[in-house]
């Protein structure tokens, strides 16, 4: 058991907050990122006391596990989870490596445009019509959950997407592994 100093824990209060609310602190949260991985074993075990699993992902970023239980969360992440999807696509079919596209492009209103455009289908299942729509109900909502980071001519997509990019690696083998 280790020891927790709760004097040493200087930003555990908005820490908690942050990551509570569904935030993922990551390498670009200085402070808290900093304070995270100094005290990585106190927090955890603080936050495990409290009923919550924290983790620390390899690629930057914490976040508490949490189950999606409430309906519009799931609607959330599907629409997350379509969004990567879409951008990975949307990346690999101009010629780019997708996942180096997918962190270094801004994504700007026009391009918000384009991807509903082209995936009309699908985003109307999630009631999102326009680029607008895509900025205000998939975007903003990355950027309070740590996925993106709003940026002046839109949003660049953040380390925790990597969550979202490993989900749909696993639906894409368990695919792979029903075709053969």
């Amino acid at each position: 058991m280790t020891h927790i100093n709760l004097a040493e824990l200087t930003e555990l209060q908005h820490i908690n907050k942050k990551l509570v609310s569904g935030y993922h602190i990551s390498e670009q949260d200085v402070q808290l990122w900093q304070q995270l991985d100094h005290c990585h074993e106190q927090y955890t075990e603080l936050f495990q006391s409290l009923g919550h699993h924290l983790i620390k992902d390899g690629r930057g970023f914490y976040y508490l596990e949490i189950e999606d239980s409430t309906p519009n969360m799931g609607k959330i992440s599907r629409a997350f989870a379509l969004t990567t999807y879409v951008l990975v696509e949307y990346f690999a079919n101009l010629g780019k490596d997708p996942l180096r596209a997918l962190f270094e492009q801004v994504c700007d209103l026009e391009l918000m445009q384009i991807l509903v455009q082209q995936n009309k289908h699908l985003y109307d299942q999630l009631e999102i019509f326009s680029g607008s729509d895509l900025r205000k109900d998939v975007f903003m909502r990355m950027s309070r959950f740590g996925l993106a980071k709003e940026v002046e001519q839109g949003f660049i997509i953040q380390s925790p997407i990597y969550r979202y990019l490993d989900a749909l690696m696993q639906i894409n083998e368990l695919d792979l592994q029903e075709d053969n």
